[in-house]
């Protein structure tokens, strides 16, 4: 019997055939995830954020920077030479959510940490065309004088715990004096600190040691994007085209 005849001239035998197909094939690629603890291959030196960070990122969010900024370097041989080795999946697992975005008015910060001084970035948060002139970014000058709100810190990091941050108690407790350490490479906090984060930055970001303010916050976050990861041992199992 010509079974290929059939499916060609009844749609409705030919749609059940698809339906089941479809079916199967989804079957296949969804049932072992089901399995799985965690999708994501973990990667040495990714590390939750710290409280600092944390609250940096929220600010990051709340001034919707991924507008017009990705954090995600594709595997392209243009995007590597311009922003650095292309993302790793590990460096967004403690992303909720993630910032890769799609659209690009500015460049890709998924590498931008470390790459200009934190005297830098206060340029550019109070005016971004001292330091770019041909930028379009708009002034973020009150960050400087806006406090850092920390009321909620403990209850944010616990969410982030329930979404699978690895968040201890110990963390939690300490995040009030954790953003404090952080900030002063002299606390007696400080071996403490770096138990808890191993190689966070820790120094006054926004220029001004007596205060704790929204710039710091938002600096220390940027300051830590693309320094987690030894990314030396991955360049010899990168794509030819992209050494």
């Amino acid at each position: 019997m010509n079974w290929h005849g059939v499916f060609e001239r009844n749609s409705m035998i030919l749609l059940i055939g698809i339906l089941i197909m479809v079916s199967i094939g989804g079957l296949v690629q969804l049932a072992p995830l089901f399995y799985l603890e965690n999708t994501i291959e973990e990667v040495e030196g990714v590390r939750p954020y710290t409280p600092l960070e944390l609250m940096g990122r929220r600010l990051y969010v709340r001034e919707g920077c991924y507008v017009c900024h990705s954090q995600m370097v594709r595997p392209l041989r243009d995007e590597v030479e311009r922003y650095g080795h292309y993302s790793l999946a590990a460096e967004s697992m403690y992303d909720h959510p993630f910032q890769w975005g799609s659209k690009r008015t500015g460049p890709d910060l998924a590498r931008v940490g470390g790459k200009y001084s934190d005297e830098w970035h206060r340029d550019h948060f109070a005016n971004p065309r001292d330091v770019v002139p041909e930028s379009v970014m708009p002034p973020y000058a009150f960050l400087a004088d806006a406090e850092l709100e920390l009321n909620e810190l403990e209850t944010i990091m616990g969410t982030h715990r329930i979404v699978g941050v690895p968040y201890n108690d110990e963390m939690i407790e300490a995040a009030q004096s954790d953003i404090a350490a952080q900030l002063d490479p002299f606390s007696p906090d400080y071996d403490a600190f770096q138990a808890r984060y191993p190689g966070a930055v820790m120094r006054d970001f926004d220029g001004d040691p007596d205060r704790v303010t929204e710039l710091d916050a938002m600096i220390a976050y940027l300051q830590a994007l693309g320094t987690m990861v030894d990314f030396d041992e991955y360049e010899a199992d990168a794509p030819e085209n992209l050494r």
